[in-house]
């Protein structure tokens, strides 16, 4: 199941000397790189991460691992070609290979005297707000301890026919635990350096971007749906998780895990990779739940002058800025705002149900009673209930 490879890439020499910038990091290790592209874990790789991890957790790092790797590991103990056989086969695959990647992390650890404790996510775990809260509370009172969280998303009971039901390879699940655990680091480790101006496999003119300090479609352009390697996600899965983190107020940085110390660099303030500073500001837990985006049962488009309001005077959407609502939702349910040229806006708990939604949409406030017999407040969502999306 373990192979070593004497070229990975790792000093493990740096002196931290107290330069410690970051005080709570969420580290990704993707497929491609714990197999090192290979046909089975690499040993020595997940080695250099785990003398990393040790060592910033000795200098009181908070430090949660979010792991791929079960399907390749269940992939080689079975003896199984590359090819994929539907997702039935790969849950099988990850079931047999999740204790597997599992022992290999708590030996790693075992030597460095550093304590670890598996959690398997999956989306529904933290669609609802209670479900999120408690695995918030398991995770945060882990590293109060001194562990180790090692999160995996559970592909035993998460199938991809289930529109939005995974996370894609971790890269999005990281992001949500970023969220999650209110970290102030997403470290997202791969076999390449960063988000490239293409494809560096096939472009030899591509450029390293070391700096993104807006996600527009110009840089999600340079993801281009492939640099795929052995998981299921690519750079496309990488920049929106860096989106969906940095506008929770996290610094994320996505580099190559085959770089010497890349996981102490980044802590102690070095830039590597590419490095996508924090848009938005620490929210609060309610908000940042929302902000995630698990919940969404349906969206509202709102006319331009409602999105003004939204974007610029913190105001609460009311009814006569609504053009339309899409999708079936209920009252409470959270529900996307777009402007009408299809960019979000917003996110919030509505007052009203999508078919109330149809009959008080473009109308006054003062005629909701009238329309609907009743009345849940003025406004569709209210500002205290809404999280504004970053220009």
């Amino acid at each position: 199941m373990l192979a070593t490879n004497s070229n990975t890439a790792l000093s493990s020499s740096q002196d931290l000397d107290g330069s410690i910038r970051y005080r709570r990091v969420v580290v990704k290790a993707g497929t491609t790189l714990l197999t090192r592209g290979g046909d089975q874990l690499n040993l020595q790789v997940m080695a250099t991460l785990v003398e990393q991890i040790a060592r910033l957790r000795e200098e009181s790092v908070d430090i949660v691992l979010v792991t791929s790797g079960a399907v390749a590991a269940g992939r080689h103990v079975l003896g199984m070609p590359r090819e994929g056989r539907g997702v039935p086969f790969k849950q099988m695959l990850a079931a047999a290979g999740q204790g597997r990647l599992m022992h290999a992390y708590e030996q790693l650890f075992d030597w460095r005297q550093t304590p670890v404790a598996q959690a398997l996510l999956s989306r529904k775990d933290l669609t609802e707000r209670l479900g999120y809260l408690n695995v918030r509370n398991v995770l945060t009172g882990l590293l109060k301890l001194g562990v180790v969280p090692i999160v995996n998303e559970n592909d035993v009971v998460s199938v991809d026919e289930i529109e939005g039901e995974i996370f894609g390879d971790n890269d999005n699940l990281s992001a949500m635990v970023a969220n999650l655990v209110e970290a102030d680091l997403l470290v997202i480790l791969g076999q390449t350096d960063g988000l490239f101006t293409a494809d560096p496999h096939l472009d030899p003119s591509a450029r390293l971007v070391p700096l993104v300090e807006r996600l527009d479609s110009g840089i999600e352009a340079m993801a281009g749906g492939s640099w795929r390697g052995r998981g299921q996600g690519g750079m496309t899965t990488k920049l929106e998780a860096a989106k969906l983190a940095t506008a929770c107020g996290v610094d994320v940085a996505i580099a190559s895990g085959l770089s010497p110390d890349p996981i102490i660099k980044l802590v102690t303030g070095e830039r590597i990779g590419t490095f996508f500073p924090a848009t938005g500001s620490k929210m609060e837990s309610r908000k940042r739940w929302m902000m995630s985006g698990l919940s969404t049962k349906g969206r509202i488009v709102v006319d331009d002058g409602a999105a003004g309001v939204l974007a610029n005077k913190n105001g609460s959407l009311l009814p006569a800025g609504v053009t339309r609502a899409d999708g079936s939702f209920d009252r409470g349910d959270i529900v996307a705002v777009f402007d009408v040229e299809g960019r979000q806006i917003a996110l919030g708990v509505t007052n009203y149900g999508s078919k109330d939604m149809d009959k008080i949409k473009g109308r006054r406030s003062n005629e909701v009673l009238g329309l609907l017999g009743r009345q849940y407040g003025e406004e569709v969502i209210h500002r205290s209930n809404m999280v504004r999306m970053t220009p």
